[in-house]
């Protein structure tokens, strides 16, 4: 192994963590961020009729502003796929939209049907760019709508925009889901699903972009504090929501142990090891949780600049079905200017489990 001479004791440290993780930084760690548009919420689309294949329907959409500012047009895609702004959308089959109509309009008003950006699955009202206020209730109803012709999952998502063709970037979006019903009067069932990945970085909320699970601290020196991450991303509709937590040592090279914290912050020459879910600014790394569900980090993991870490804590939970949630983990390592050189590892496990 590769080792620094200094005038103390250095330690070169390894990371690794497991269910998708390693850490390995070799000098100082490159940290990435990333950023969402504003939630329309609460938001809610609902069917006069929602059974297969049937022409001339009402759809009834309400939701309230996320951002204040120009709005100009407002975009409705349909798809039969996923609900996420972003992802490729697959157009349900025999579902049309581009006859629909604006029967009445409520909240942000003067809009148009645009034939011009409206598609089959893709239904865009226009109007010149105006002003518009956070927490606006904009109520819609359209006429006029073609379903689906397969029953099952159907999915909407809503975008606004300053422009009034829905070109440059977007200001606030949200996903909504429906259910398409045979003609039959088939009944649907939603099956219970927990979504849960692991990576040094995840782009957005989409699992697979999730980078590699390893990453390398380096050698470290009693002066600074060595520091990495972990993102994390759960979903669930489980009626009682999930818990993660973590288990595993502290960082140890045979009898050789970097203490776990306590609680409280990083301090150079101090050898210690823990972590948190929060934006920190000493040392600057990590970001608060993100993504349109509500599951919250654990109180002893919730504060920003400060760390611990125990084997077995739970770090976040929810108590209902929780929509997309992103977490980032921030790690923590110290060393005394008298610490034993040698190779640190710790095997850390993360678990999440859903309450039925």
């Amino acid at each position: 192994m590769h080792r620094l001479l200094h005038k103390t004791a250095l330690a070169k440290i390894v990371l690794l963590v497991l269910v998708a993780l390693c850490l390995v930084g070799t000098g100082p760690f490159s940290l990435r961020s990333t950023a969402s548009a504003a939630q329309l919420e609460p938001r809610k689309l609902k069917m006069s009729n929602s059974t297969q294949g049937l022409q001339n329907v009402s759809y009834d959409l309400q939701f309230d502003v996320g951002t204040s500012g120009l709005v100009g047009s407002i975009s409705i895609e349909f798809c039969s796929n996923s609900p996420l702004f972003g992802e490729v959308c697959d157009v349900p089959t025999g579902m049309d939209v581009s006859g629909a109509t604006i029967a009445t309009q409520s909240g942000l008003t003067g809009f148009t049907i645009s034939s011009a950006n409206t598609t089959p699955n893709r239904l865009v009202i226009t109007r010149p760019p105006a002003g518009a206020t956070a927490g606006t209730v904009s109520h819609y109803i359209f006429n006029g709508i073609q379903n689906p012709d397969d029953a099952g999952s159907l999915f909407a998502r809503l975008v606004t925009y300053a422009s009034s063709d829905t070109s440059g970037p977007s200001t606030d979006d949200g996903g909504l889901a429906l259910v398409i019903i045979g003609a039959f009067g088939l009944n649907a069932e939603v099956p219970p699903y927990l979504t849960f990945c692991l990576g040094e970085s995840i782009s957005g909320l989409d699992c697979t972009t999730a980078t590699e699970d390893f990453s390398d601290l380096g050698n470290l020196i009693p002066t600074a504090t060595s520091a990495a991450q972990t993102q994390i991303i759960i979903a669930t509709n489980a009626s009682n929501g999930y818990s993660m937590w973590v288990a595993g040592t502290s960082m140890t090279s045979g009898n050789n142990v970097i203490p776990a914290m306590a609680g409280g912050p990083a301090t150079p020459g101090t050898a210690q090891f823990g972590m948190n879910l929060r934006a920190n600014t000493t040392p600057g790394i990590g970001q608060d949780a993100t993504g349109p569900g509500f599951a919250a980090v654990a109180p002893n993991y919730g504060v920003a600049n400060q760390f611990r870490y125990n084997s077995g804590d739970t770090i976040a939970s929810a108590p209902q079905p929780d929509d997309y949630r992103k977490y980032t983990v921030s790690y923590v390592v110290n060393v005394a200017p008298n610490q034993p050189g040698g190779v640190y590892s710790t095997t850390l496990t993360y678990t999440a489990l859903a309450n039925f």
